[in-house]
């Protein structure tokens, strides 16, 4: 198994790891504490932001010499106030060139650090009032500017990430068959999706359904991993909230061979948890969950009660998995 976690929640509870620290601890800081969770092999970089006192060649020796791996960038624009507006989609020519140059330059730090992963997370293309935006202009950008920054680096994998809103009212990218569907009027083989657990709630979704239709359509690049209660983006711990459906998700991922990083995508930040005992924990959970995960994927009676849908059989397989002798 090959796990990451969000680098920037590495930073909650500084005096547990940092005592009398003063001001944020720095990128190589947030590194350092990552590498004490058992169980962590990878990290995520999100671009610009943790570029900021370091280049990627600097970086890129860090993590060597902590004995991380890197899984790849993330394109991150809302830290840059210019585009928040937009930033494929902006309406003025050129930040919406700006935005392209900033995350080329992203694709070529990237490989300059030996990753070939890009996630890309469009959060300020969208809109919030009704006669705001010409929407067929709207999606034109949106589809020029991917198709832009895929080819600029044909050997990256360029993998999509959605959300349905936050932090504009409707983001334009904002369920599995929007984004399926700009993959597929593109046409280009480096694009991928990148599932955020939290995000498919949110879109009212059926985590399991999505990666089938995504494997079947596309190529699942990234798996972010939290739970929520749906209504936003909680990034609470993996399993907390919807058990059965995460167990549902890694099931389908077994099947469909899955072999990249889970990513850990959740917010000890939010209510101060102690982020390396929440991250060990996510990790417990989900080496617990793919257990079971791998044992209902080779289950014959259960994939034929899925073809004949038959729900009772079904249940029955999965809470003895679950229970075991106490289900009985």
């Amino acid at each position: 198994m090959k796990f990451a976690a969000r680098l920037n929640s590495f930073g909650t509870r500084p005096e547990l790891q940092w005592p009398g620290l003063s001001g944020k601890p720095t990128v190589l800081q947030l590194l350092e504490r990552a590498r004490t969770v058992k169980g962590l092999t990878h990290v995520d970089l999100n671009y610009p932001n943790h570029f900021r006192d370091a280049d990627a060649r600097t970086r890129a020796s860090q993590l060597d010499a902590l004995g991380l791996k890197l899984n790849g960038f993330a394109m991150r624009y809302y830290s840059e106030p210019e585009f928040r507006r937009g930033s494929l989609t902006h309406p003025d020519p050129a930040t919406r060139q700006a935005a392209i140059d900033l995350a080329k330059r992203g694709l070529d730090d990237l490989r300059s650090c030996g990753g070939s992963l890009m996630t890309f997370w469009p959060g300020q293309d969208g809109f919030e009032y009704p006669f705001h935006v010409d929407y067929q202009k709207l999606w034109d950008l949106q589809v020029q500017g991917i198709r832009e920054l895929a080819e600029h680096a044909p050997d990256v994998t360029f993998s999509l990430e959605y959300k349905p809103n936050e932090p504009r009212a409707f983001s334009l990218l904002n369920n599995a068959g929007t984004t399926l569907l700009a993959i597929k009027e593109l046409g280009l083989k480096n694009l991928a999706m990148t599932l955020d657990f939290g995000h498919v709630l949110y879109a009212g979704e059926q985590p399991a359904c999505t990666a089938a239709l995504v494997s079947k359509h596309c190529r699942l690049a990234g798996l972010h991993l939290n739970d929520a209660y749906g209504h936003r983006d909680d990034g609470m711990m993996v399993g907390s909230v919807h058990t059965i459906q995460t167990i549902e998700l890694l099931t389908q991922l077994v099947r469909d061979g899955y072999e990249g990083v889970i990513y850990f995508d959740t917010f000890p930040d939010a209510i101060s948890l102690d982020p390396v005992a929440e991250t060990e924990a996510n990790i417990k959970t989900v080496n617990a969950m793919m257990s079971i995960a791998r044992k209902l994927a080779n289950n014959e009676e259960l994939r034929a009660a899925g073809e004949k849908q038959d729900v009772l059989t079904s249940q029955r397989i999965v809470q003895t998995a679950l229970f075991g002798p106490a289900y009985a």
